[in-house]
């Protein structure tokens, strides 16, 4: 429903990692202050996260793919993760509705706008990691927090 709504992008990060070049010329505006700079900044590296990870997670290096992709004209090129190769993305099918892509970007903006706006924000921590058993070491028998050990569960 939502690609007919609005079409398709090339998915696998495709979209955004291109998308991605034209905040580079915006970085490069005199007209911009530092803080608004900042904040271009941080949307560039989040619009190309996507495919850096997909990447990343199929065991290749995430940099060295992506700008491969950057450099070459075809906005259709993509990286096919499964196939380790750069492929049409429409023609193999790896596409992301236009909708459900820009959704996404609006509703992490808006995140990012309350976060930058709150003076404090409550978070849970890490539960600690258990320490590393003993492993193969035997416990010793009849000691405490065993049961029918008269009186040992009062000290």
């Amino acid at each position: 429903r939502h690609a007919v709504a609005e079409g398709i992008v090339p998915g696998g990060g495709s979209a955004l990692l291109y998308a991605s070049m034209g905040l580079e010329e915006l970085l490069q505006d005199p007209s911009y202050s530092e803080d608004m700079k900042m904040g271009i900044s941080i949307a560039l590296r989040a619009a190309r996260l996507p495919a850096h990870l997909i990447v990343t997670n199929a065991g290749h290096e995430g940099a060295v793919v992506i700008d491969q992709l950057m450099k070459q004209p075809d906005r259709a090129l993509g990286y096919d993760a499964q196939k380790d190769k750069f492929v049409n993305m429409f023609e193999a099918g790896i596409i992301d509705p236009t909708k459900v892509v820009r959704t996404a970007l609006l509703d992490a903006a808006s995140v990012a706008g309350l976060m930058i706006t709150t003076e404090a924000a409550i978070t849970s921590l890490p539960e600690p990691k258990a320490a590393p058993g003993m492993g193969g070491m035997g416990g010793m028998g009849g000691m405490g927090g065993m049961g029918g050990m008269g009186g040992m569960d009062d000290y």
